[in-house]
């Protein structure tokens, strides 16, 4: 446990969806001391929700001159602006350079508006993809995912994306037990690849359909298997068409994809929490070799095994 707790500013601008504007404490507020989360706004006064009510704060913009990390959650979109009102650019201003900044939905506008995207990913929600291009062009927006961490930056989409990168941050912090122990209070889904898509056509399944639900949860349990597509089919009584569509269709992804995003997913946690070396920890998650594994943890995230295993744990393992 750290000696200070890291501390995460929330500021609320007029027009705040009072469920996003809770996520951060409701989120790091879970990890036992970890964090210490204050809300402001830019004058310090009560704040305007686009519910019908007011919120009143605690803290004034000079709370983000002490901030770790800087949430700006979503607000109507009737209050977004192409340019930066003055208090909201005078209240960024005084964030530290070396503070990380976190959006949900449109609060990644206010970033563009200030000039803090230019030249970065991101991203915000999907519906509002084109006024953003039309807007910020100098902004690498990518409206197909969940959220975006470019380091210092991270921006989310709508609504629960906010609760995928708060769960996402403090997963970098503090590893994956950390995460998921967080996960259980709050009782969300322990951790959503950033990259999985935003928008999904048909989300729920019809009624009276048989969905890939328990074959999801069975791929899970046997991830050490080879899985193929066929197994997966036949374990959901479907051909194979129609499982790879239905699978898409609630899912977001292919069966495939989904099947090495999980087994990443699993082996990140053995590398955190475990003295395995690669090549045990590949065979436990399903993947034919380490070098396979390297490969697939690359692709994800940049490092190589042992490079995330130091990052996490502080310490080498021999057999690596």
């Amino acid at each position: 446990m750290p000696d200070r707790a890291h501390r995460v500013v929330v500021l609320a601008l007029d027009g705040v969806y009072p469920f996003e504007l809770g996520i951060p404490s409701r989120v790091f507020g879970a990890a036992d001391g970890r964090y210490e989360v204050l809300t402001c706004s830019v004058d310090g006064g009560p704040v305007r929700t686009n519910s019908d009510f007011s919120v009143t704060v605690e803290h004034g913009p000079e709370a983000l001159r002490t901030a770790d990390t800087v949430v700006l959650p979503p607000f109507d979109t009737a209050e977004i602006t192409r340019e930066l009102r003055a208090e909201v650019a005078e209240a960024l201003a005084v964030i530290r350079p070396d503070a990380r900044i976190v959006t949900i939905c449109t609060g990644a506008f206010v970033l563009a508006a200030a000039g803090r995207l230019d030249g970065r990913p991101a991203t915000t929600h999907w519906a509002l993809a084109d006024v953003f291009r039309a807007w910020y062009p100098q902004v690498a927006l990518d409206p197909d995912v969940l959220f975006v961490d470019d380091g210092d930056v991270l921006t989310s989409a709508g609504a629960a994306s906010g609760v995928d990168v708060c769960l996402h941050l403090v997963r970098k912090d503090h590893g994956t037990a950390v995460a998921n122990r967080v996960a259980r209070v709050c009782v969300v889904p322990p951790w959503r690849d950033g990259g999985q898509a935003q928008y999904i056509e048909q989300p729920v399944p019809d009624p009276d359909a048989n969905g890939t639900s328990a074959t999801r949860q069975w791929a899970l349990e046997n991830l050490h298997e080879p899985l193929t597509l066929t197994e997966l089919a036949d374990h959901a009584r479907m051909s194979l068409r129609t499982f790879a569509r239905r699978f898409n269709e609630e899912v977001g992804m292919s069966p495939g994809r989904w099947l090495i995003q999980q087994r990443v997913a699993h082996a990140r946690h053995l590398l955190e929490s475990t003295d395995l070396a690669v090549d045990d920890i590949a065979g436990q998650v399903g993947f034919a070799t380490g070098t396979s594994l390297r490969q697939h943890l690359h692709a994800a995230i940049g490092v190589s095994p042992l490079a995330y295993r130091r990052t996490f744990r502080g310490s080498l393992t021999p057999q690596l």
